[in-house]
């Protein structure tokens, strides 16, 4: 009788980045949209509140399985659809997330928390789909043109958006939106050593975003 992990029709399960793998884009969409809402009308503490309660049983479940076969059969049955091949046996973006989101509500203010998080929901996957749907020119890796470009768009779309219902540097939008797309395209294209972008991409957007904020005045209200 096979084992779980060597059964073909388990191992199917298992997406590779070059695949588009949309209940996974569904995923992070949704969950990281979820903790932006809840940062922005619940506010810092019930954010906390919820993130650590949610990260105190998936942090300590994504270490124990890398020691024990079993756990880590029952994980693949349970959150197969949105793992990729490279997670099957080691850390999942999960917990690179939620580091990612220590480190942004840690350091940074409301609008840039939000923000980021929201770059993070909607820009990076569909940097993701383009690359991998239209992608033809490669930059960085298996990093294209092609998806780069459509962080840019939805991420200008989106820091315009909340800016604009937000009452952020209105007179600069024309400025501010398109340079806060591009620090979103910025942040998913660059790679940071080897560690996972789930970690590196709010990291990244939120200091440059930070420093937008000062330049042209989004912290004034």
């Amino acid at each position: 009788m096979q084992s779980d992990l060597t059964n073909p029709n388990l191992k199917s399960q298992f997406k590779h980045k070059t695949d588009i793998h949309l209940a996974r884009k569904l995923w992070h969409c949704l969950g990281i949209s979820f903790m932006a809402a809840v940062y922005y009308f619940g506010g810092p503490r019930l954010s906390w509140i919820i993130l650590l309660s949610v990260a105190a049983v998936i942090i300590p479940l994504d270490l124990l399985r890398q020691k024990r076969p079993a756990l880590n059969r029952l994980t693949h049955r349970i959150f197969g659809p949105f793992l990729r091949k490279h997670e099957e046996n080691s850390i999942s973006g999960m917990t690179y997330l939620f580091l990612g989101t220590f480190f942004l509500m840690l350091v940074f203010r409301r609008h840039i928390v939000v923000l980021t998080l929201l770059f993070l929901a909607f820009g990076d996957p569909f940097a993701s789909f383009c690359g991998i749907r239209f992608g033809k020119d490669r930059i960085i890796g298996n990093k294209t043109l092609q998806g780069t470009l459509g962080a840019f768009v939805v991420c200008t779309l989106t820091a315009g958006f909340y800016c604009y219902f937000n009452n952020l540097m209105i007179e600069r939008l024309l400025i501010v939106a398109p340079i806060s797309g591009l620090i979103g395209a910025m942040s998913e294209l660059v790679p940071i050593g080897k560690l996972d972008d789930n970690l590196t991409f709010p990291v990244l957007a939120s200091c440059l975003l930070w420093l937008l904020f000062q330049i042209y005045g989004g912290f004034a209200i």
